[in-house]
């Protein structure tokens, strides 16, 4: 709801509308869920949103940016402000069960929870988004973006990608 004195919208308004922004890259997850956006401060004149992208040279940053700013002036923002932030990096920790959930359902297996041990998610058996089957392996370690790699299982046949854990 607007804030009557300053014409600002509240943050609870704010991170609501920002569930809407979808990622370029894969659009049936929220920037929200995917954790690329880690703060709203609503300030007098201005809302400013920090993001952290998946990568430090992501592709899509642009992207991301434009269409928040763009979300939120259609709520009545008049000044947007998307900074970037890289420390911390981005972790797909941040990933939310739902964004993990919706990942899946789209056939792209999300990472496991690593807690900052990636070493020991790269080598675990990837479970099929289709089947659930660990009974798969690595057909390339890079997909379409860095943040992807592609899979087989053996059980259903079919191809598929994997968020990496990162």
């Amino acid at each position: 709801m607007p804030n009557g004195e300053r014409g600002m919208m509240d943050e609870k308004t704010i991170w609501a509308a920002l569930a809407d922004v979808v990622d370029p890259e894969i659009p049936v997850v929220s920037l929200v869920e995917m954790g690329i956006v880690r703060e709203v401060l609503v300030g007098e004149t201005a809302v400013t949103v920090t993001i952290t992208p998946t990568f430090s040279g992501c592709p899509a940053l642009h992207v991301m940016k434009q269409d928040i700013i763009t979300r939120l002036q259609a709520l009545g923002c008049p000044t947007v402000i998307v900074e970037t932030t890289l420390h911390p990096p981005w972790s797909s920790d941040w990933i939310s069960n739902e964004g993990r959930r919706k990942l899946k359902a789209f056939g792209l297996a999300p990472p496991q929870r690593h807690g900052g041990n990636v070493v020991v998610t790269f080598f675990d058996p990837v479970p099929c988004p289709y089947c659930d089957s660990l009974n798969t392996t690595v057909k390339n370690e890079f997909g379409p973006t860095l943040c992807r790699a592609i899979h087989y299982c053996n059980d259903c046949q079919q191809p598929f990608e994997q968020f990496k854990p990162l």
